[in-house]
């Protein structure tokens, strides 16, 4: 028989989180929040997940939200533990991921008096969050009102995680007793919400006439840049931009996690454009600028656009309008989908030399890059290079933050990769968390690839009992925080050790602790071979670091440039 919390402010919540389609609770254990432990565990509908660490809880959980596109709910007890939920929250509210933070707390009589385990819990993440639902404790004497005034807090807050997309808090105050249950609901929700909406159907078109306008602007520009940044694998979309790369006039440049390919499309752009002098930069100025997705990686393209700036920005998303490159001139507030499906209706092609230009030098570029490549010592760069070489087709990959992200733009991915990363807030706390939260939910095997300081500082992911057996680990250990080495700043002061991070330390022993198969690479030679099993169906998740040399990596790369 289920139990049902007694508090009927913890059935309240849970009733409205079922109704609203929350699926996944991610639970990090805690006393205070045990009324809604007792009733998510025993909910039919819900899958609760344990996860010790608030913090990789959080990214598990955002991983999780990330693939499934829904919210995800966590679950806390009180205090601190609240407040380790806030790199994932940053992250989430950045990159547009429905994440529900249920809070457990101590009513309001007993904050700042020195009770422990206490601290402001209310409105504790308003500078990144969505809506705050503040419940309130349900009293005897005004049942009907408290009851009434949280469900509304309640069902607000779940609407706007998903029509909205992005973290929203629900903050519950319990006082003592915590335990109790009760074979029957007290509270009972009878009217049946409707669904909520979030798809192409439920948006509203432009106006054409005003969308016309803009048409004409375009059709009668030579020089028209549409730049990509993260976006989740979509058909549509790649159909779409399959059709504007026909224009003559339009260059595509995409990232990494753009996860859209075409063999026109511009995919390395920090590739075609650190080597380009002051004229060509002139010559690659666009006149349009149209972009969307989430966070572009590339500094060299924000340098350049920020310095060029084209005479019309257009940017298009349904909620955000960010200034990136400040000369931001007008926000299509609808999809990318719909706004192209209403556009092209109203579009020419224009003839130019400006795409077959840039693409031309993309080729030679691409040639270049062979040749260094196979003259080049082992390193970083080398071993990226036989990583994306060895990825079978249709794996899920998720790539770590700093260094990772950028060596893989240099690199063409296998067409048939998703690939992923957390660009919202471009931090490396969270990554391993987050594709093993990724992983959970994907019949794809995923792959993670990953520095060694990103790694260790989420070492704690790996306390996770739902890591898949095909979950697969590329830790590149180059002795620590080998960006700081590449980019200016670091090295021309005396505290570089400060900034890199150096450390002699390896994986084998916290592979060995969390049972995760061990291996390992310290030349091209062993690379290529243990890559060649790596993949394959095991028994446990496994793990293979590369060992590189951080001096040579710096060198190296920077000749790569040279070469270009």
């Amino acid at each position: 028989m289920p139990q049902y919390p007694k508090k009927e402010l913890a059935q309240l919540v849970i009733q409205l989180c079922v109704i609203n389609e929350i699926e996944n609770v991610v639970i990090s254990p805690g006393s205070r929040s045990a009324p809604l432990i007792i009733g998510f565990v025993n909910h039919p509908k819900i899958n609760t997940l344990s996860v010790v660490d608030e913090r990789s809880a959080a990214f598990f959980a955002l991983g999780m939200a990330q693939q499934l596109q829904k919210p995800v709910a966590l679950l806390c007890s009180s205090g601190s533990a609240l407040l380790n939920y806030y790199p994932a929250i940053a992250e989430a509210y950045y990159s547009n991921i429905p994440l529900v933070v249920i809070s457990a707390d101590r009513p309001k009589h007993l904050i700042d008096i020195g009770d422990g385990q206490t601290i402001r819990q209310e409105n504790v993440f308003a500078n990144h969050i969505l809506f705050n639902a503040n419940l309130k404790e349900i009293r005897s004497n005004t049942f009907e009102k408290d009851l009434k005034d949280n469900e509304i807090f309640i069902k607000s807050a779940l609407k706007i995680a998903k029509e909205k997309s992005g973290p929203v808090h629900i903050n519950v105050p319990f006082d003592e007793p915590l335990y109790e249950v009760v074979d029957e609901l007290i509270v009972k929700i009878h009217k049946e919400e409707e669904k909520l909406k979030n798809s192409l159907l439920d948006e509203i078109p432009l106006e054409v006439d005003e969308l016309q306008k803009y048409a004409d602007v375009w059709n009668a520009t030579s020089k028209k840049m549409v730049l990509l940044g993260t976006c989740f694998p979509d058909k549509m979309i790649q159909t779409q931009l399959d059709h504007i790369i026909k224009d003559p006039s339009v260059l595509v440049l995409t990232e990494t996690t753009s996860n859209v390919y075409h063999n026109r499309f511009i995919n390395s752009i920090d590739q075609l454009i650190f080597p380009l002098n002051d004229a060509e930069l002139k010559d690659l100025q666009p006149d349009i600028l149209l972009t969307f997705g989430g966070m572009i990686v590339s500094k060299k393209i924000k340098q350049f656009l920020r310095k060029l700036k084209p005479d019309n920005h257009w940017h298009i998303d349904k909620f955000n309008s960010p200034d990136t490159y400040h000369c931001l001139s007008h926000h299509f507030q609808v999809s990318p989908q719909l706004f192209f499906s209403q556009f092209f209706f109203l579009t020419e092609q224009k003839e130019s030399e400006y795409q077959k230009k840039w693409i031309d030098i993309k080729s030679e570029r691409k040639r270049k890059h062979n040749i260094f490549l196979e003259a080049a010592e082992f390193s970083d760069l080398q071993s990226f290079e036989i990583i994306f070489n060895t990825l079978p087709d249709h794996v899920h990959l998720q790539l770590s933050n700093s260094s990772v992200v950028r060596y893989a733009q240099l690199f063409d991915i296998p067409l048939s990769t998703e690939v992923f990363c957390n660009r919202g807030t471009s931090g490396i706390d969270g990554s391993t968390s987050t594709a093993i939260g990724a992983a959970y939910v994907q019949d794809k095997q995923t792959v993670f690839l990953t520095g060694d300081i990103s790694f260790f500082y989420d070492s704690n992911a790996l306390w996770n009992k739902y890591l898949k057996n095909d979950f697969r680990i590329i830790l590149i250990n180059n002795s620590g925080g080998g960006i700081f080495r590449f980019i200016p700043g670091p090295k021309t002061s005396n505290a570089l050790e400060y900034f890199e991070t150096p450390h002699q330390l390896n994986a084998a022993n916290l592979c060995e602790m969390f049972d995760v198969d061990y291996c390992k690479a310290e030349n091209k030679t062993e690379l290529e071979i243990n890559l060649k099993s790596f993949f394959k169906k095991t028994e446990k998740p496994k793990l293979l670091e590369i060992f590189t040399n951080a001096e040579k990596n710096d060198i190296i790369l920077k000749d790569y440039f040279i070469s270009l």
